[in-house]
């Protein structure tokens, strides 16, 4: 079989790619060929995306890889979750979409539960409490922003909006759907029952498809270009962890994986959902993954609160690298104080190190002094926090895990991948970094009967691209440990 090249649109919170894949002799590469911010837009008190911004962008990305003269045989866009596009009948934008940062869902909760309890929710969707869910999202614009939302005929989320855009065909993909807390994961199918208890319409909720669906070819004047004539838009994870941990390089089930980068999402890949009180206790949730797959996880704040400090001290006039600021953290050695990242004051923006400095206080800790203090606190804090989620998961799903296959951009930091090692005292591999690219690329490849299955393109992935291994020292002290669990109780 010759070379095949797709196109996966990667989006994230910070930037979006256009990367080219390349499936040629039973391995796979990437090639990055669009690079573009992602950038939000204040208006009034509110918090959106730029729609135009990065449909321009992602267009300009295709263009520039129609250019090359590869024939293109799959095209397909993944993105964050939650965050949803209202769209009228015609499958127009009607306004740019809220951003889940937007700091109005404190009273939507409140609000909701008193509808329906967050346990039946819970038991409804087995996804955890976050305020940035699309359901408290819906709930605020139903209460904040009635007019707009009335007039919407239906919403799509962001990946699904892209690849609507491209092939002319709306449809929700599963592993994306599975973020809102709208949607059953037992069933596979919205949650009725939530619909109606919480009085959306129902017309908002577009059909729904699972990964690794082929929508159709691509349209417009894209059609057109001789590359791109027999391009097919897939929906294959549209969530972007789902593509990612769908190219998690291993087999068996003696494993359990992070995805590391703005939101460090530590789960198991299982057959079916796991829905009890002590899983919605611990805060873990249900999201649909390839296949039918269970990504059984719970969110952590992650590498946002490093990328905020660094912001910050931007700001002030002192710019770093990542390889900088990990450099001053291996210098100063372990860390005097640690923070919990379920404290509700780590998830919004602005002055992250004064927020850090201020729970330190309020826990009677030194607060840092030196960048390199707040960077090994950061560090450690999640791989503390990595290690107690562990711990929650062996417990939920009765099985002990070995290895801990860490892939994303977090990957790239030794010290952390150490330190995950050393707090969680299993075997930590690493990579590959583009995990999201290479799972959307290759699932785009089984879609069209490329590959055999997802086993096979596991293989791919571990044939393709190296990894690295980090065996677990001694570990953190016990009063360490003990300090750090009292902290997330106090705090959580």
């Amino acid at each position: 079989m010759s070379a095949t090249h797709y196109l996966a649109v990667d989006l994230g919170a910070e930037s979006g790619r256009v990367m080219l894949g390349t499936l040629d002799d039973g391995r796979v590469a990437l090639e990055e060929i669009h690079r573009f911010p992602n950038r939000t837009l204040t208006v009034g008190k509110h918090l959106h995306w730029d729609l135009d911004h990065l449909q321009t962008a992602i267009f300009l990305g295709v263009e520039k890889a129609a250019a090359r003269g590869l024939p293109i045989a799959g095209i397909s866009t993944d993105s964050w979750g939650v965050d949803y596009v209202l769209l009228d009948a015609k499958g127009a934008a009607i306004s740019n979409p809220y951003c889940y940062r937007n700091p109005w869902t404190h009273d939507a909760t409140a609000r909701l539960f008193k509808k329906l309890p967050f346990a039946d929710i819970y038991q409804e969707t087995g996804i955890q409490f976050m305020t940035i869910n699309t359901i408290y999202h819906l709930e605020a614009q139903q209460h904040e922003d009635p007019v707009v939302l009335s007039s919407a005929d239906h919403f799509l989320n962001i990946a699904d909006y892209f690849n609507a855009q491209l092939s002319g065909v709306e449809a929700a993909e599963q592993s994306l759907a599975s973020t809102t807390q709208v949607y059953n994961p037992r069933t596979q199918a919205w949650s009725e029952k939530i619909v109606s208890a919480l009085g959306f319409k129902r017309s908002l909720l577009p059909r729904t498809v699972p990964s690794g669906t082929v929508l159709g070819p691509i349209t417009g004047e894209f059609a057109k270009h001789p590359a791109l004539a027999r391009t097919k838009i897939i929906a294959t994870c549209s969530h972007d962890t789902g593509a990612a941990v769908a190219a998690v390089p291993a087999s068996g089930d003696n494993w359990c994986y992070l995805s590391s980068g703005t939101w460090s999402l530590l789960g198991a890949e299982l057959p079916g959902p796991v829905i009890s009180d002590a899983a919605r206790a611990d805060g873990f949730t249900n999201e649909v993954g390839l296949g039918g797959t269970i990504r059984f996880l719970k969110n952590i704040a992650g590498l946002w609160v490093l990328q905020e400090c660094r912001r910050a001290w931007e700001a002030a006039g002192q710019s770093y690298t990542y390889e900088e600021l990990t450099s001053l953290a291996v210098e100063n050695g372990p860390a005097n104080a640690h923070i919990s990242l379920n404290d509700a004051r780590f998830l919004s923006p602005g002055d992250m190190p004064g927020k850090i400095a201020a729970f330190c206080r309020e826990t009677a800790q030194t607060a840092p002094a030196t960048t390199g203090q707040f960077v090994r606190t950061i560090l450690e804090s999640l791989a503390l926090t990595y290690a107690e989620t562990l711990r929650q998961l062996e417990e939920l799903v009765g099985r002990k895990f070995e290895k801990l296959h860490i892939v994303g951009g977090g990957s790239r930091s030794n010290l952390l991948n150490q330190l995950a090692a050393d707090a969680t005292q299993l075997t930590v591999v690493t990579g590959p970094v583009e995990a999201t690219a290479i799972g959307n690329i290759l699932i785009q490849a089984l879609a069209l009967g490329h590959l055999e299955s997802a086993g096979h393109l596991r293989r791919i992935v571990e044939k393709s691209f190296p990894t690295q291994i980090f065996f677990p020292g001694e570990g953190f002290p016990g009063s360490v440990r003990a300090r750090f669990q009292k902290l997330s109780i106090q705090k959580s």
